[in-house]
């Protein structure tokens, strides 16, 4: 079954037109353009609506089974080969999309001057949280590292999404521990550079300049170990 995954292709589009390829259970809609990212890689689902003859069909839920994605909604009523609209909660997509960049130059930032590791994430519309890896609670020290994330954002740098051959991937030192992640038979990684800052295999929305994330302020830190502290994070 094949699918346009247009989330991976421009997270600025706001709306399409799709195919219902079939639904399952009444509610899990397979589509063929598909507009909603599905929860992943700690970043949360979309939300938006399906139309279907003037009929308004909410989506509550989007995720990813057996490389298939289907999107969850709250009634039934859609049907296999029906032409739909599907329109995105935009509100909530941009701010997960800035959410998701900075956290990127954040986490390299915590890597490149404290050598720590991020252990768990979970990005949000109006806070987000890392674990890492990171010996010492220095409070100071880690707000000083937050700051150098908001002097990068400040520079106004263009955000590069592009795709690599898995070999290709393999040769760049940023990302052979990422990419290595990623099964051979998987031919072509989709890539996030933020240039001279951070490199990643990613398949998560974000935007096209820092400048458009505004400001990193700390929600709370924790220390939840020897090596493993908690930072919660917003954007002002």
């Amino acid at each position: 079954m094949k699918q346009n995954l247009m989330y991976l292709e421009d997270s600025y589009i706001k709306e399409c037109r799709s195919k219902v390829l079939g639904v399952k259970e009444g509610r899990y809609a397979i589509l063929d353009n598909v507009l909603f990212y599905p929860k992943g890689g700690g970043q949360p689902h979309d939300t938006g609506i399906i139309e279907k003859e003037g009929e308004i069909y909410n989506v509550v839920y989007s995720g990813q089974f057996n490389g298939i994605v289907s999107q969850e909604v709250d009634k039934e009523g859609l049907d296999e080969g029906a032409e739909v609209i599907c329109k995105l909660n935009w509100n909530r997509r941009y701010k997960i999309m800035k959410m998701h960049t900075a956290a990127h130059i954040l986490a390299s930032i915590f890597y490149k001057y404290g050598n720590a590791k991020i252990t768990g994430n979970q990005l949000g519309e109006d806070k987000s949280r890392f674990d890492f890896s990171m010996e010492g609670f220095d409070r100071d020290k880690m707000q000083d590292y937050v700051n150098k994330a908001n002097d990068i954002i400040e520079q106004e740098i263009e955000v590069k999404i592009y795709s690599l051959t898995y070999e290709d991937a393999m040769k760049i030192n940023e990302i052979v521990k990422l990419a290595s992640a990623f099964p051979p038979a998987i031919k072509k990684l989709r890539i996030v550079e933020i240039p001279g800052v951070d490199i990643q295999a990613d398949a998560g929305t974000h935007v096209k300049n820092t400048k458009e994330i505004g400001k990193i302020e700390v929600v709370k830190l924790d220390n939840k170990g020897k090596n493993n502290k908690r930072i919660y994070f917003r954007l002002i």
